[in-house]
């Protein structure tokens, strides 16, 4: 089929003023021109849409047949572009995002609530996940972004770096390391470790580090969350390396954060979004406000 938008909209002209010098007139387009993409239509649909006489131009049955159709098809055209350009501005649109337990409950709250105030036609879902999860829910299109640490193995994802967070010994206040400014790896040895499970990229670099102060890997506890770890950690249980943003979790808590050196692990919180697939509005702008919080955050808790 060779019919054009432009054919149809000259045609819906016509037909709404009963005159092709009207029609002309508002459409911007010579007269001659108009006559000619009328019956090129015509051709094309093998059929007659007006009758011309000298004094005015009718529809046939075929003509008002098509002028329902092709108004709603116009219609439905300008209600889809219209619709394109609102998520495009960002004042339409859904936002999926898929995030830790502990980044959802730290980072997310104050970066939705800015991003929803900026822009309040985007509806916006938050899963709060596993690391496996929040991976396999972006390749498959059911989250729009992800945020946490992520594997440099991981494949079918893109990462936008948001900040760059280390490693800290959490300790209670009964701890001989609680008024220490900081901590060598080395100074673990023999320490109750309360670690979380094997499934956590966290606990794979709490390995690499007593790997790297050789020093055995021998926890006293292994959990889930990194809530229950540090709860573990107040009643006096062990000690836990767990990453900075971890403070926040801490906060109100008996327990301190200190660095720790010899070696200095640190790992990157990105963003990620699934390879191959356009990068939508929503998720660009929402990029930009959660970078800033992630980044507020391990500064002011480290302080």
């Amino acid at each position: 089929m060779k019919i054009t938008i432009k054919q149809i909209q000259q045609f819906l002209g016509v037909a709404e003023l009963g005159s092709f010098s009207r029609a002309s007139k508002r459409l911007g387009t010579a007269q001659p021109a108009l006559s000619q993409a009328i019956r090129d239509l015509e051709a094309e649909l093998s059929v007659r849409l007006f009758d011309r006489t000298t004094r005015r131009v009718e529809l046939t049955d075929a003509g008002r047949e098509f002028q329902n159709s092709a108004s709603k098809v116009i219609e439905e055209l300008e209600h889809a572009v219209e619709g394109v350009h609102m998520l495009a501005e960002r004042r339409r649109g859904r936002l999926r995002i898929a995030a830790p337990p502990l980044l959802a409950s730290v980072v997310l709250p104050q970066a939705i609530a800015e991003f929803q105030k900026s822009y309040p036609g985007i509806s916006v879902q938050l899963a709060d996940v596993g690391t496996e999860q929040i991976v396999e829910s972006v390749r498959s299109g059911q989250a729009d972004c992800g945020l946490g640490t992520f594997s440099p193995a991981e494949d079918g994802i893109e990462r936008v770096a948001l900040v760059r967070d280390s490693l800290m010994l959490f300790c209670d206040q009964r701890s001989p390391f609680c008024d220490a400014a900081l901590v060598k790896w080395a100074d673990l040895a023999e320490q109750p470790l309360i670690t979380l499970t094997r499934d956590s990229g966290i606990r794979l670099l709490v390995e690499v580090g007593f790997e790297m102060a050789q020093m055995p890997f021998k926890p006293a506890f292994e959990v889930t969350q990194v809530t229950t770890a540090i709860a573990l950690v107040e009643a006096g249980l062990g000690i836990a390396v767990l990453p900075t943003y971890a403070l926040a979790a801490a906060r109100f808590r008996e327990v301190s954060g200190k660095p720790l050196a010899e070696p200095t692990i640190s790992r990157e919180v990105s963003l990620i979004h699934a390879t191959g697939r356009s990068v939508s509005p929503a998720v660009s702008a929402f990029a930009a406000v959660v970078r800033r919080y992630a980044q507020q955050l391990t500064p002011r808790e480290t302080a």
